[in-house]
């Protein structure tokens, strides 16, 4: 139960920041050497390795730590103020993570609408036309301005099979996932756990999609992130975003696992609210992603 006075908790000195900032640190050493290798195209690299080293730290941190959030938010050590902390820090979170993804879509619309038309001699600074004189500008990006350096796809992913498939996976999760933060405000347990369960067989399925979609991608139409910018930005964005659906998934199947241990009541269910925020975040960056990568 939450104590009645404002008393803010203050938790004794923890192990956990040193070892996420060892995980990150690690985790990113592994990937940009993983990347640098591929480009410079060594057939062996040590970088897949330092990178699961060190998401192997970074999911231990967020087992510990999150586990003692856990433990003292059931042994009733938070107040009211550490409820508004927690709404604030998760608000400012998404709100980083609408940043993050707002400069990809700059990004995106930069080379199209700007970076594009310049190298094909439209506008002010058309005279960069100069660098490819018999490049025509379209998009998608089909024929690249150098295409020994950066070989063109063959084609682009058709939005009304997979991308709409998914599309319709994750709006329908959005709706499961708010009937079981319904179901729990009732105390219904039973709907609860259903509708929950539902919007992770939702999430999985629509992770299991794109890893077919990227295999026709690259084995069929020949678009990787080496074949030019359309084929970067692509991937950037629909990657990153598949990244944050699986780290959604696996949030919402934390919460799942608390549920049925009885945890959260229908006063008292943060945690599984702010999973929801989350999740409803990722539903609305992929309807423009949808818009915007694969339609227009």
């Amino acid at each position: 139960m939450t104590p009645p006075h404002e008393e803010y908790y203050v938790p004794a000195q923890s192990k956990w920041p040193i070892i996420a900032t060892l995980g990150l640190l690690i985790t990113v050493f592994g990937l940009g050497t993983w990347f640098n290798d591929l480009s410079a195209a060594r057939e062996k690299s040590h970088g897949p390795l330092i990178f699961f080293v060190g998401a192997l730290f970074i999911a231990y941190m967020l087992f510990g730590w999150f586990g003692n959030v856990v433990r003292e938010s059931r042994a009733g050590l938070y107040s009211a103020q550490m409820d508004r902390s927690f709404r604030w820090g998760m608000g400012w979170f998404i709100f980083s993570e609408v940043m993050f993804f707002a400069a990809f879509f700059g990004v995106l619309f930069y080379v199209r609408y700007w970076a594009g038309p310049w190298l094909a001699g439209d506008g002010a600074k058309g005279v960069a036309h100069m660098l490819w004189p018999n490049f025509e500008y379209s998009w998608p990006l089909l024929n690249n301005p150098d295409p020994k350096l950066f070989p063109a796809p063959k084609g682009v992913i058709d939005p009304w099979k997979l991308p709409l498939i998914n599309t319709l996976l994750l709006v329908s999760s959005s709706f499961t996932v708010t009937f079981a933060h319904h179901a729990l405000k009732k105390g219904q347990r039973k709907p609860l756990k259903l509708w929950l369960a539902a919007t992770i067989l939702l999430g999985a399925t629509f992770i299991a999609l794109q890893v077919t979609e990227y295999i026709e991608a690259y084995h069929e139409l020949g678009l990787t992130l080496g074949s030019g910018i359309y084929g970067a930005t692509f991937f950037m964005l629909t990657g990153f975003h598949g990244a944050h659906v699986t780290m959604g998934a696996l949030i919402l199947t934390v919460m799942l696992v608390r549920i049925l241990r009885g945890h959260f009541s229908a006063d008292q269910h943060f945690g599984f609210e702010a999973a929801s925020w989350y999740w409803h975040f990722v539903d609305v960056v992929w309807i423009g992603l949808f818009v915007f990568v694969y339609v227009l």
